[in-house]
């Protein structure tokens, strides 16, 4: 594989551009014009791998598609307009009636009422597991688990599970790894040397970068036999495109066509240019959120300072081992208490108090009030969401002037 710099700039073109442009043109259309009826119909029929309506393919979303997919070595990938789409999208495509999938209640806010409330109305049951421990995760697998789902690094508590021990225990079942690997791009973590078998990413973050848009992605490494699934579906598309391609069949034949997430040829555009410089700011970002993190520890204001980059860390030697030596651009603090945290934030200069993940600037929020704010407290004490703690996502700014910020917060807090 070429350093990924190298790769992402000479990924070439589905067919050469009429006026030899270096950078995809945007094709903002919704249809395309056939020479013949035939041809047509060919396409709209997959018999033919020509653009038909946006609300399916595209030639700008394709050639996004094509870079990621050259990069990573998945056997395809699906770009939908945002993360959350491409979480349910896939989940949509492996589940029916009467099936499971094993997680954790350590997840993203709306990925967990997805699975626990949405999908529960349409007969799926999220079992919920300390996937610290795979005997335990084991233990809730049975012949109508559809997958294991879980966050390579937990939002925002901080966990790190042993990703090929989850594989093994799922692989020993016959059922499918599903990662959502937004805290480290694949640039720094490889998602299938470690058994898992779909990735999914809001690149509204990392790869967005400067929060131009929104985005999701799908990757699909072609590892898993569809047809140990309990999914009946997917069981019968084997028969048709093969044991490894009924999911991505699945999902971009008619799971994507029928929901209409496809990203938009725009967003697509867009998030090219973020492909360019990603590793560049990954590398930056992650290098200021440990040095920022490494200087607030000894800080007496702070009751503490969670961040899987720190020596310290529980989940510290696994981070190292799964992710290497740069770790999430994304850290959390707890203060004595909520009260605290809201005069914190709202003393803040620099750092924007803001949602969303990796943009070019530093944002700070309160979690619990604001992405698990729709919870009731026992369900936050469930997922390890304190009322004392404040999330940093460290941007491309200068570290020592976030670092000042967040001291003068500090400072301005106990007026």
């Amino acid at each position: 594989m070429k350093h990924y710099e190298t790769e992402i700039l000479t990924s070439p073109f589905a067919k050469p551009d009429a006026y030899g442009a270096l950078t995809m043109p945007i094709y903002h259309t919704a249809a395309f014009e056939f020479p013949t009826a035939k041809a047509m119909s060919d396409a709209f029929c997959g018999r033919s791998p020509e653009h038909s309506y946006s609300r399916i393919s595209n030639p700008t979303v394709q050639n996004y598609e094509w870079r990621v997919r050259r990069y990573t070595s998945a056997m395809s990938v699906t770009a939908f307009n945002t993360g959350m789409a491409a979480i349910a999208n896939t989940l949509l495509a492996i589940c029916q009636q009467g099936t499971n999938i094993v997680s954790s209640s350590h997840l993203f806010g709306n990925t967990f009422s997805f699975m626990k409330l949405t999908l529960a109305q349409f007969g799926v049951e999220m079992r919920t597991a300390n996937l610290i421990h795979p005997e335990e995760v084991e233990r809730m697998i049975d012949d109508n688990t559809v997958a294991i789902f879980f966050e390579t690094i937990t939002n925002p508590q901080q966990e790190v599970a042993d990703i090929a021990a989850l594989s093994a225990v799922a692989h020993r079942h016959g059922v499918p790894v599903i990662a959502d690997t937004t805290m480290i791009p694949f640039t720094a973590f490889h998602a299938k040397d470690f058994g898992v078998d779909i990735e999914v990413i809001s690149s509204t973050k990392y790869i967005s970068g400067g929060a131009t848009g929104l985005g999701g992605l799908v990757l699909d490494y072609g590892t898993f036999d569809w047809r140990q699934s309990p999914n009946q579906v997917l069981k019968s598309r084997t028969k048709q495109v093969g044991k490894r391609m009924a999911f991505t069949a699945r999902l971009k034949t008619e799971i994507l066509t029928n929901f209409g997430a496809l990203m938009t040829p725009h967003e697509a555009y867009m998030q090219c240019l973020g492909l360019e410089t990603l590793q560049l700011r990954f590398q930056q970002q992650a290098s200021s959120a440990l040095w920022i993190a490494q200087q607030l520890k000894s800080e007496p204001r702070i009751q503490q300072v969670s961040y899987t980059g720190l020596d310290d860390h529980p989940f510290h030697a696994i981070s190292v081992r799964q992710f290497g030596q740069l770790h999430a651009a994304m850290f959390t603090i707890d203060l004595a208490d909520k009260q605290q945290c809201y005069r914190f934030i709202d003393a803040l200069q620099l750092i924007h108090r803001a949602t969303n993940l990796f943009d070019h600037r530093s944002l700070a929020i309160h979690p619990a009030s604001t992405i698990f704010g729709l919870f009731t407290p026992e369900q936050r004490n469930d997922m390890d969401v304190k009322d004392t703690t404040i999330r940093l996502s460290i941007g491309l700014e200068a570290k020592e002037d976030i670092l000042a910020d967040i001291l003068q917060a500090l400072d301005k807090m106990q007026e």
